[in-house]
């Protein structure tokens, strides 16, 4: 069994939202805001509080800066402003000299690095998420990622965000972590640059390749500092997978929408045996055998679990093989790639399934005939073990014995 963390985004994710979800699966959620108030972040106080959205109750995570909580707005596409929780703090230097260094990414790893007693692995994470959030910027506004500046109260609100993700993240240390697809809202919001569209511009760079949807929700669900945090840490983006839950946090935006204004993060086991696999599927008519032999060589080598052919008939009556890939999720782009080098397909079928497969385990055994290895496997309380054909054949080569005698000479 493995330990997987699957954070469900339908009503997107921002930093103070995922830190209240993770904060409600650990056992000592105060003893964790202690910690982060004496990390020495400068004029940081996070605060800790329940909160209740369409009848459900979860908790509201707040950081206070000398007093001041930041807050951001939406705009409708008739004009009209309102209030909303979430942070939208970006902004790039076009050369005024009044931006406290804290603001740029090099204050911002100077912090990180030097003054915040976090374990070397978290410092890690969180330059690399506060990378993203500034590589998007820069992107946008078209600008190196040095120019890039934060505004002075969202960039410490924007860093205790995300090393308390970070320090989370290390403390509950998830097998796999599987985040769903993200709401981003829709709509407009004003930030310091005027009024942009839902994903604001950083936050739909930064979730390129990732599935995303938009509603009738109106207003800014997934902020940039958000998007970095769920696509540093995701492993895949999907549907829950099947997992046994020991545990549920919900971390509460403060703005009332009509569906529940949370994150919700499910902490749980896999169950004994299942794994989640795609399978790729293409049809050719134009290779020859040998091609297809040698695909196939070049798909295992990529990391395919199998790949088999099935002769099929395709259009005017041509001969053809179906080849059917089966892979790892997260070995799914690199299987395509290869699908594409190696055979004449212009597509690709996909289709991701959950199976179920036995333990396995190889042990060595010492028989007369030298050391033999047995492959063991269980599930489900059944039980089988098999010699290892290469052994076997061996044996059969160094005393002229065939396959079954040497297998009938070994079990006695």
């Amino acid at each position: 069994m493995g330990k997987i963390l699957y954070l469900e985004c339908k009503m997107g994710a921002a930093g103070d939202m995922l830190t209240a979800a993770l904060l409600e699966l650990i056992p000592d959620p105060d003893g964790f805001i202690r910690k982060m108030n004496t990390l020495g972040l400068p004029g940081v106080t996070v605060k800790r509080e329940k909160a209740v959205s369409c009848g459900i109750t979860g908790t509201h995570v707040s950081v206070v800066i000398d007093g001041e909580e930041e807050e951001s707005h939406d705009v409708d596409m008739q004009g009209h402003e309102h209030d909303h929780e979430h942070e939208h703090h970006h902004e790039h230097d076009h050369g005024h000299g009044h931006h406290h260094s804290h603001n740029s990414m090099a204050g911002i790893a100077h912090i990180v690095r030097d003054h915040l007693d976090i374990p070397e692995k978290v410092k890690e994470d969180v330059l690399a998420v506060y990378g993203r959030i500034a590589e998007a910027e820069a992107h946008v506004h078209g600008v190196p990622v040095s120019d890039i500046h934060f505004h002075e109260v969202g960039t410490m609100d924007a860093v205790a965000d995300v090393t308390a993700v970070c320090l989370l993240m290390n403390e509950i240390n998830p097998d796999e972590v599987v985040v769903s697809p993200v709401h981003v809202g829709s709509g407009m919001v004003r930030c310091a640059h005027g009024i942009l569209p839902v994903p604001a511009p950083a936050t739909a760079y930064i979730l390129r390749d990732v599935p995303i949807y938009g509603g009738e929700i109106r207003g800014e669900l997934t902020t940039p500092t958000g998007a970095a945090l769920l696509t540093h840490f995701a492993d895949r983006f999907g549907q829950m997978p099947l997992m046994s839950v020991r545990a549920i946090g919900c971390g509460m935006g403060k703005k009332e929408f009509p569906a529940a204004n949370c994150v919700r993060a499910m902490l749980g086991e896999t169950k004994d045996g299942s794994d989640e696999i795609v399978e790729l599927s293409c049809n050719v008519d134009d290779m020859t055998g040998e091609a297809v032999g040698f695909a196939m060589e070049r798909l295992f080598e990529a990391g395919a679990l199998d790949v088999y052919t099935v002769p099929i008939g395709m259009k005017k009556s041509r001969p053809g093989l179906l080849i059917r890939t089966l892979a790892r999720v997260k070995d799914k782009e690199r299987i395509e790639q290869c699908i594409f080098r190696y055979t004449t397909t212009i597509g690709i079928r996909e289709c991701r399934m959950d199976r179920c497969v036995m333990k396995r385990s190889v042990e060595t055994v010492e028989t007369p005939y030298g050391p033999v290895r047995v492959k063991k496997s269980s599930a489900l309380g059944v039980e089988r073990e098999k010699y290892e054909f290469e052994d076997l054949a061996r044996i059969a080569r160094e005393t002229g014995m065939s396959l079954v005698e040497v297998a009938e000479a070994l079990r006695k």
